[in-house]
């Protein structure tokens, strides 16, 4: 267990290269949508999303002493979950998973944390780097959120991984622009990115639906799924009203959640 937290971090920076150069690839020969505005506005779209993801890093290992996987650990060498039990590896990501559902609906429902989520919906030009347009604030939220989880819950450092690897795949895999066939079948089990795309629709009931980024079965659960956009995928506006034309530069996304 030692050696899989040491390797933490050449693991999770494999699965996301990989997974990222996958799906760059396959929405460029195989896009749902058409891409309308300049190659000079992309260029600086994704720029801005890897530094924010760069930002968000940072951010996190000057706050926090551990990762995720470090702190599973200890909680585990120290016998200190709070329940005085720990969940089975796949009990354990199937409630993490649940856990981000509830954690991303209550983003969009309290105000405060609201501000935080909309840089990452204020996005107009859906595709895979839109998985990592977050605010580092939210990023830094949503880990402490994680460590409550593992405290609670004992969830073991393998747990904690492998969900951090299946939870920045699938999204990435979810904000593609991809065409990805057999969707009605895939849905079932996985979210599309059809699926969550309707979730970046400018209605606000579309946009206040589909929250799930791995298992399709929460919003269905939980009475938040709606299967396709009122206006159809191709006509579909993505974005937030009070954001017209979206925002890009990186300056921007940092202030958006301290201005009106």
């Amino acid at each position: 267990m030692n050696d899989l937290i040491a390797n933490e971090p050449q693991i999770r920076l494999f699965a996301f290269f990989s997974i990222l150069a996958i799906m760059i690839v396959w929405q460029v020969v195989k896009p749902r949508r058409a891409y309308q505005k300049p190659l000079q506005e992309k260029a600086k779209r994704w720029t801005s999303h890897a530094l924010m993801m760069v930002v968000s890093t940072l951010l996190i290992r000057l706050t926090l002493p551990f990762s995720a996987a470090a702190f599973a650990l200890y909680i585990a060498d120290n016998n200190l979950a709070l329940f005085g039990f720990s969940l089975p590896l796949i009990i354990g990501v199937i409630l993490l998973d649940c856990l981000i559902y509830w954690q991303h609906r209550i983003f969009h429902k309290v105000p405060i944390l609201w501000r935080l989520h909309r840089v990452h919906h204020s996005d107009e030009t859906l595709d895979v780097t839109s998985a990592i347009r977050f605010h580092p604030i939210e990023i830094f939220l949503s880990m402490l959120i994680k460590f409550v989880a593992i405290w609670m819950f004992g969830l073991s450092a393998a747990t904690v991984i492998i969900f951090e690897i299946i939870l920045n795949g699938m999204a990435m895999f979810n904000h593609s622009n991809a065409r990805i066939p057999a969707d009605n079948i895939l849905r079932l089990i996985f979210v599309t990115p059809d699926m969550h795309r309707v979730h970046h629709s400018v209605y606000g009931n579309e946009t206040n639906s589909n929250y799930g980024f791995n298992m399709s079965i929460w919003d269905r659960i939980f009475a938040s799924y709606i299967a396709q956009p009122k206006d159809g995928h191709d006509a579909m506006t993505i974005g937030l009203k009070e954001y017209p034309g979206g925002e890009s530069g990186l300056k921007g996304l940092l202030e958006m959640p301290f201005k009106r």
